[in-house]
């Protein structure tokens, strides 16, 4: 259970986790540059996708909190590792199919706290006892006050920004705005695309960390320290070229459906989410970006008036942001038990 063909399943898992990532969250980079006209499609993505890389260089404190802040790095099994992987890589193809912007962070939360969880209890530990020890841990505490804080203050941000922006371009022309914040768009969706970068490559990072340290451990010899620099080039390039995919389905959502953006608003918005996710990441706060764009976009529109934004698409989001967590923990749990049983 703990051979080095589970270990390159496993790394290849948490890089596909990367992948997937990168397609399901392109839309929170471009999809407000590609909504206000400012650039198209395929050109959007392709920016996303190297400032996607850039940023995956930015820090490495959200990777030490998936690795180490949830649970204790001696309790997990590298079969642990592959069940939450597939728990969270579930959740995010089902929402990516509908076209819900969801969470790939709490999905990968929910998935260690789920397959933890249930290779406790089948191994003796009492099933509340352990499940109270994961929810509480540090981890996972960071992860629900980032979860809550993050949007408000995206939402915030987004809504005082666009208010002064609209204060300052009262005495321009409207074309001029137009012109004006074209240009300035394309430095705040390559910011957002970096942040991304930032915040949600370390999660493959700090996967496969937690992976590395359990195998080293099976067989009687100290894990790595620190993150190897292959693993940050590997998750950097598998998020990158995820993104080049792009997410067109979730894209349509964040761009079209919440309200009508002009090139000033995809700016605001942007340019608040972007700074909140690197704050974030700062913190070593794994947050989700899906979740911070999509308030600033909600606050950007609240700015003209409440009415402007599309609140029954914002309830649908609400809702598979509750729902990630505990169904990406089941599914992992789920899947650790029949990989239990089988092996």
């Amino acid at each position: 259970m703990d051979s080095l063909p589970l270990l390159v399943l496993v790394v290849g898992l948490a890089l596909a986790f990367d992948y997937v990532n990168g397609f399901h969250d392109t839309a929170n980079a471009v999809a407000t540059v590609v909504s206000t006209g400012v650039l198209p499609g395929r050109t959007a993505v392709l920016l996303a996708a190297v400032c996607n890389f850039a940023g995956a260089f930015l820090s490495l404190r959200v990777a030490d909190t998936i690795a180490k802040g949830i649970a204790d790095p001696a309790s997990v099994t590298q079969v642990v590792v592959v069940a939450a992987l597939v728990g969270a890589i579930a959740w995010n193809l089902f929402t990516w199919y509908f076209g819900i912007p969801s969470s790939s962070s709490h999905a990968l939360v929910g998935g260690i706290v789920g397959a933890v969880w249930c290779h406790r209890t089948m191994g003796g530990d009492p099933s509340a006892s352990a499940l109270w020890e994961l929810i509480s841990s540090e981890g996972v505490v960071k992860t629900l006050k980032a979860l809550v804080l993050s949007p408000l203050v995206g939402m915030l941000g987004g809504f005082t920004l666009m208010v002064i922006l609209t204060w300052l371009v009262l005495p321009l022309r409207p074309t001029t705005v137009n012109k004006s914040f074209r240009v300035l768009q394309l430095g705040s969706a390559g910011y957002m695309a970096i942040a991304h970068g930032a915040n949600d490559a370390q999660k493959a990072m700090g996967i496969i960390f937690m992976a590395l340290g359990a195998y080293a451990a099976a067989h009687g010899e100290a894990g790595p320290a620190e993150v190897p620099d292959w693993v940050i080039v590997s998750c950097a390039t598998a998020m990158a070229l995820g993104t080049a995919a792009g997410g067109w389905r979730i894209m349509k959502t964040m761009g079209q459906r919440i309200i009508k953006l002009r090139p000033i608003n995809g700016f605001a918005a942007e340019m608040a989410g972007a700074t909140t996710i690197l704050v974030a990441a700062w913190q070593g706060a794994p947050v989700s970006t899906t979740h911070v764009i999509a308030s600033s976009i909600m606050g950007v529109g609240a700015s003209k008036r409440v009415s402007a934004v599309r609140w029954g698409v914002a309830r649908s989001m609400v809702t598979a942001w509750i729902l990630t967590i505990p169904v990406s923990a089941a599914v992992a749990a789920g899947v650790y038990a029949l990989s239990r049983l089988a092996l």
